[in-house]
């Protein structure tokens, strides 16, 4: 039976222990936003001894580029992008602190590996519902890479942001859990 849960960042292996696949999940405090030219940048940097722009121990990634802020709030629409296309850079960043990946879609066998080498989770944020997504972002700035447009990295803070737990760090995994919890009708 799934449960509903709430996280603060920034998050631990020992409480990311707790989480199981289908979990539904409220997030609460700092979240760094970066799509793949921000993720690679960052892990060139890295390879290259330089330091990441947000400190990732314990760390979350939002996989989002958001819309410019409409009047009154600090952020545009905020939903998630299609997480294999950081696919090549996250177990790099897991390896290196990062305790947490927001975004929608399946992730590699690799990167699923490396979550449960270094106990880290991937959550899915709703699909399609960008607007509901940034009802829970009560700050944003602009962080790194600003000439990356919407895609420049950002941090956030966010309240009771909704996700579910996709890939737990037992190796636990929504999207084949489903599919066979549907093929046994």
């Amino acid at each position: 039976m799934s449960q509903t849960i709430r996280l603060t960042t920034p998050l631990t292996s020992e409480t990311l222990r707790e989480l199981k696949s289908g979990d539904r999940v409220l997030l609460n405090g700092v979240v760094y936003t970066g799509r793949d030219a921000a993720h690679k940048r960052i892990v060139e940097a890295m390879e290259a001894g330089g330091q990441p722009p947000f400190p990732l121990e314990g760390a979350a990634i939002f996989y989002v580029g958001p819309s410019p802020a409409p009047p009154g709030r600090v952020i545009g629409a905020a939903g998630p992008t299609t997480s294999y296309r950081m696919d090549a850079y996250a177990p790099y960043l897991i390896a290196h602190g990062l305790k947490a990946m927001i975004g929608k879609g399946k992730r590699g066998e690799e990167v699923k590996a490396a979550m449960v080498r270094h106990g880290a989770v991937y959550l899915a944020a709703i699909g399609g519902a960008g607007a509901l997504m940034a009802r829970s972002i009560t700050e944003a700035e602009v962080i790194a890479f600003p000439d990356l447009g919407p895609e420049a990295v950002r941090r956030l803070v966010v309240k009771d942001m909704p996700l579910f737990v996709v890939n737990d760090v037992h190796g636990g995994d929504l999207y084949q859990e489903g599919k066979a919890a549907y093929a046994r009708g």
